[in-house]
C-alpha cells in the first residue's frame, strides 16, 4: 500500500539558545556514555559551574538531540519535531 502524508500546517523555527523552544537539556557526558548518537554537532551549552549540557526536544520517539543549524517544527497538533537545514525544505515548502 503506498500513501501520501496529509499536509498540516507547522510553526518552524531556527533553533537559538535562550529561547525555549527545547524541552530539556542532558549532560554532553551522559549523551556520549549512554547514548548510540553521532555528537560531533550536538550543540552544547555551558552552564556557569562548568557542566556542558545538550538541549532536545521530547516526542512519541523519545528524546531528539539538537545540532547546530537544526530548525524546531511544531505541528498544528502541537507535536514537535527537529529537522536539520540540510533537509527541511526538501520536506516543508513556505506558506
Amino acid at each position: 500500500m503506498k500513501c501520501r502524508r496529509i499536509p498540516m500546517e507547522a510553526e518552524m523555527v531556527p533553533y537559538e539558545i535562550g529561547k525555549d523552544y527545547e524541552d530539556g537539556f542532558e549532560l554532553l557526558v551522559d549523551v556520549v556514555t549512554k547514548g548510540w548518537i553521532v555528537t560531533d554537532a550536538l550543540v552544547r551549552i555551558t552552564r556557569p559551574d562548568g557542566k556542558i549540557v545538550c538541549p532536545y526536544i521530547k516526542n512519541r520517539r523519545g528524546r531528539t538531540f539538537i545540532n547546530e543549524g537544526d530548525y524546531i517544527i511544531q505541528d498544528s497538533d502541537g507535536t514537535k519535531h527537529v529537522c536539520g537545514a540540510d533537509k527541511i525544505f526538501h520536506r516543508y515548502e513556505k506558506v
